[in-house]
């Protein structure tokens, strides 16, 4: 699943430098990958609540019921894939699936590993990145899962392009051959994410 240790990575974990909800999102979804994602809620012991306007529905069994619900209606998907941890996703559009979680629930090896194996089980229903920013500053992920490698990379080493770092071997790619799209070749790898 991922080799990163809390020593490591823990200054992205930190509510007061990097803000309490960071973004996770998956790029260049489609409606079919947000039914993949509503079949995944339905297939895992996870607990999952469905909101509008903070008042409790029963889950919808499609994606286009959640998509659909008109944009002025606040609409959320709590779950909590483990005690302790609530990802929060906001259907605002097909073509991305975002979501946050909150950094003070996620304090140490145990809680962050916790999350990692939440985000690789979705990235990988989905074949697609999941990507961790901190809160609010665009599209620049600090870390996520790499379906290419099926595991949770770093994405950013004090601001510099990433490499394969060969000594402690962990993958690390370019920040941007997994970001933007869905559909970016991953350096030195045949095949695409879609």
């Amino acid at each position: 699943m991922s080799d990163l240790l809390w020593e490591d990575i823990k200054v992205w974990f930190d509510p007061y430098l990097n803000g309490a909800l960071p973004d996770i999102h998956i790029p260049a979804t489609t409606a079919a990958d947000w039914q993949k994602l509503l079949d995944l809620l339905q297939s895992e012991d996870w607990q999952v609540a469905y909101l509008i306007d903070d008042e409790q529905h029963p889950l919808p069994t499609t994606a286009d019921d959640i998509l659909g619900v008109p944009d002025k209606v606040g609409v959320q998907l709590n779950v909590r894939p483990a005690p302790g941890i609530l990802a929060i996703f906001r259907p605002y559009e097909a073509e991305q699936i975002d979501f946050d979680v909150d950094l003070r629930e996620l304090q140490g090896q145990h809680q962050v590993d916790l999350l990692f194996r939440f985000l690789t089980t979705i990235g990988r229903r989905l074949r697609k990145p999941v990507l961790m920013t901190p809160e609010g500053t665009g599209n620049e992920p600090v870390l996520g899962y790499h379906p290419e490698v099926d595991q949770i990379v770093l994405l950013t080493d004090d601001g510099s392009p990433w490499h394969e770092d060969r000594s402690a071997g962990r993958a690390r790619w370019p920040r941007n051959d997994i970001t933007a799209t869905g559909d970016r070749e991953c350096p030195g790898e045949p095949g695409s994410y879609s």
